[in-house]
């Protein structure tokens, strides 16, 4: 019986785990078995004695197209959990309006890429343009688009199909892990034909657009498959190599001019069909090399079996969404599930299926533990991204750890944004030391605790490009605004954290003198506060306040400059997620904390900064600075404001919507909060381990954990009224902390909030 569950996974799923709920697929009635995972290591138990009810669909609350609209920057295309592929329609390219490539309001479409970042602020990816079409093949370069009714467009997890109007053309996309698959049905069948565009991607200019690609070759091996190499940089220097295979032979192909600065090549495939006929596309994708593609290829899509893969991805989802039963509406059901779908998009498996990757330097190698993963958007993903996925996904922790520690070791520091196995620089500080420390913290030991130290130790005191001037931090004890080309306080304020993190995992591992050096650095954040202005204000490397200072101007190192990141002082001053106590007392104590903490969210913030949105006050909920100060009142007893603040947020800044995201997802960080906070607690400290109450806002959710265990948090009495948390409950006895841990959580229980309409 076993042999027989492990069979099943792994034809399925690979080596994702198998759930409770996918036992319904076996067709067994009762048993009590574990499950093992294609590694041969037992993951979860289930002693579940019957399992003969129906099967969730979760994938049926999951609506791809929240946040496709204003600056959500989410894309609706098929993708697989934590895939390298991301094949999805594209209606732009030009400007931080398209960073996925598409918005919803949008009426045409220029065909269909292979991969795409999901909610973030920057152009990069979006590989490999193809577009069919019928009619005159030979246009100018952008005249093989066309319009679309939002009738025929639909989007669920790992299948995307629209109409196009002009070529009678309908598509559909699914996906693999490192594979795509495109189904098009030609509705009149005169010339019909595909576009395939390499010079294309997201670019932040016109200019860009036509210069990206430094170098293009293709080859048609045969009738039927070509393949061929791409180097383009936008955000990183980018390698991919493909191999594209169509289920009918190309009987004329041929290449468009191209303009003097471009160098992608564009080629139009023509097919012999019959109206009503189909075209299939494979398009498998690989860092290494071409016969790295055609192994991916071989290992994922060896047939044209559209359905088939279609429904192997609607379960793979299913068994990733089916580890938290919601109880709610299905409105709240779908905002939730869409969260969870969003947050584990990515990080990406770019590694080709025997776990060769091309890395920072350019090598081909093989990753520690069989798998590479990159797009790691670490100033968002570290504040709970991260720490949802060390609860809802711990089997893929270690290879997080491990790839981050890889790359570390090539670069010589931790990611700080991480895109395609290379670094792009964006953002400030390193917080690839958080997610180790917390991962070290939380007990996974699937990586080498030395080295992933070692890299945290050299990420932290040896100097590298743009960012990190240590000889100046550890001089001054911050960052000196006239000695720091930007973003000055935001750059020691999360510098801090990450010192307070290393020293976490430094004590942690008994290195005494290496957990007190990067300790004392732990506090460098009381060398920033301005007691007479009460916020954390830019120094001079002389020790004197920069003037003149206005609190709610934003600073951004993109446009603006400043000394904040995508943010101000009403917003950074709260930035201190390791020692609230030690900044509560920097302002004198609770009460006037508090009260300059209410100034936060009455005094409203003028600002047309794109990155600063979902503003309550001067709160801005749509980045992520800010997304731990609301549970900061939680944690200065007054945890009445927080669930007011909490419910306040779910009712302005999410919904079902495509408007429904009030800013970039990020990579899953905005719904990570969402889910956290939906729960009732939410990580203000994440190495800590521990989740700080808030308030529930669903009645209840079952926690599927590892090992057959389950957690169940229910919200009793919750209302519309109900908003506040009389009393809570851990396995029936009386619980009067105001956390809960994330080693209580994981040991499986019970937690229940009485709630009520009373402060």
């Amino acid at each position: 019986m076993q042999k027989e569950v492990v069979h099943i996974c792994c034809k399925l799923y690979g080596n994702s785990f198998c759930y409770p709920h996918f036992i319904n697929l076996i067709h067994e009635k009762t048993f009590c078995i574990s499950l093992y995972s294609c590694t041969g290591k037992r993951v979860y138990s289930c002693s579940t004695a019957k399992q003969d009810t129906p099967q969730t669909d979760y994938t049926q609350y999951v609506d791809p197209f929240i946040g496709a609209a204003d600056n959500g920057h989410t894309f609706p295309g098929a993708c697989r959990p934590f895939g390298m592929i991301q094949t999805s329609p594209v209606t732009g390219a030009v400007g931080w309006r398209y960073c996925s490539e598409y918005m919803y309001a949008d009426s045409i479409i220029w065909g269909f890429t292979q991969t795409h970042l999901n909610g973030t602020g920057c152009m990069d990816l979006g590989d490999i343009l193809v577009m069919p079409f019928t009619g005159e093949r030979h246009r100018t370069w952008d005249a093989y688009r066309s319009s679309f009714s939002k009738t025929s467009e639909n989007a669920t997890p790992g299948y995307y199909t629209v109409t196009l109007d002009q070529a009678k053309v309908k598509a559909e996309l699914t996906a693999t892990t490192h594979a795509a698959l495109h189904r098009y049905t030609y509705e009149q069948a005169d010339s019909a034909s595909i576009l395939i565009d390499l010079q294309h991607g997201p670019a932040w200019n016109e200019k860009q657009y036509h210069s990206q690609v430094n170098s293009c070759e293709v080859n048609w091996e045969n009738d039927s498959t070509l393949t061929g190499h791409v180097n383009n940089k936008v955000w990183v220097d980018q390698d991919y190599y493909f191999v594209m295979q169509f289920s009918r032979p190309v009987i004329d192909h041929f290449e468009l001019p191209m303009a003097e600065i471009e160098k992608g090549k564009r080629l139009v495939a023509s097919f012999n069909i019959q109206p009503g006929e189909e075209v299939l596309m494979k398009v498998a994708l690989s860092t290494t090399g071409v016969e790295g593609a055609k192994a991916n290829m071989a290992a994922e899509v060896p047939e044209w079996d559209f359905e088939g893969i279609r429904t192997a991805a609607k379960a793979d989802w299913n068994s990733y969404l089916s580890r938290i039963e919601v109880e709610g509406t299905d409105e709240e059901k779908t905002n939730f599930y869409t969260s969870f779908y969003h947050a584990l998009i990515q990080p990406n498996e770019i590694s080709d299926v025997d776990g060769r990757y091309r890395n920072a330097a350019d090598s081909v190698v093989n990753a520690t533990g069989g798998k590479f993963y990159s797009t790691f958007s670490l100033w968002d993903t570290y504040r709970a991204a991260h720490p949802f996925y060390t609860l809802m996904v711990p089997e893929r922790v270690d290879g997080f750890i491990n790839s981050l520690v890889d790359q570390a070791e090539v670069q010589g520091y931790l990611p700080i944004w991480g895109l395609w196995g290379k670094e792009n620089f964006c953002m400030v500080a390193n917080h690839g030391v958080s997610v180790v420390a917390e991962a070290y913290a939380k007990g996974f030991r699937g990586f080498d605790a030395e080295r992933a130290f070692n890299a945290i130790k050299q990420t932290q005191t040896v100097s590298h490009p743009l960012k990190s001037n240590w000889e100046n931090y550890m001089k001054y004890g911050y960052f000196p605004t006239d000695l720091t080309e930007a973003e000055s306080v935001s750059s020691t304020l999360e510098s801090v954290y990450d010192d307070y993190a290393a020293a976490d995992m430094a004590k942690r591992m008994g290195k005494t003198e290496d957990a007190a050096y990067f300790a004392r650095r732990a506090d460098f954040y009381k060398n920033l506060f301005d007691s007479s202005t009460q916020f954390m204000r830019p120094k001079k490397s002389d020790g004197t306040w920069k003037s003149p200072f206005n609190p709610s101007q934003i600073g951004h190192a993109e446009s603006v400059g400043g000394d904040y990141t995508e943010g101000n002082a009403w917003q950074y001053t709260w930035h201190v997620q390791h020692d609230v106590p030690g900044l509560i007392a920097l302002f004198g104590g609770e009460e006037p904390f508090l009260n300059k903490l209410d100034s936060l969210f009455t005094l409203k913030l003028e600002t047309t900064q794109a990155d600063v949105t979902g503003l309550i006050g001067q709160y801005a909920h749509g980045n992520e600075p800010s997304h731990h100060v609301t549970y900061l009142y939680a944690l200065a007893g007054r945890p009445e404001r927080t669930q007011e603040l909490i419910r306040e947020i779910f009712d302005t800044q999410y919904s079902p919507k495509p408007n429904g995201l009030c800013g970039n997802d990020d990579c899953g960080q905005m719904s990570a909060w969402y889910m956290f906070s939906a729960m009732g607690f939410y990580p203000v400290n994440p190495v800590s381990g521990e989740y700080v109450f808030g308030a529930p806002q669903l009645p209840e959710f079952v926690l599927h954990l590892a090992d057959g265990k389950t957690f169940t948090i229910k919200a009793e009495g919750l209302s519309e009224a109900n908003k506040y948390v009389k009393s809570i409950t851990l396995n029936g006895e009386p619980y009067t902390k105001n956390f809960i841990s994330h080693a209580d959580i994981v040991k499986g229980g019970t937690l229940v909030y009485q709630m009520t309409d009373k402060k």
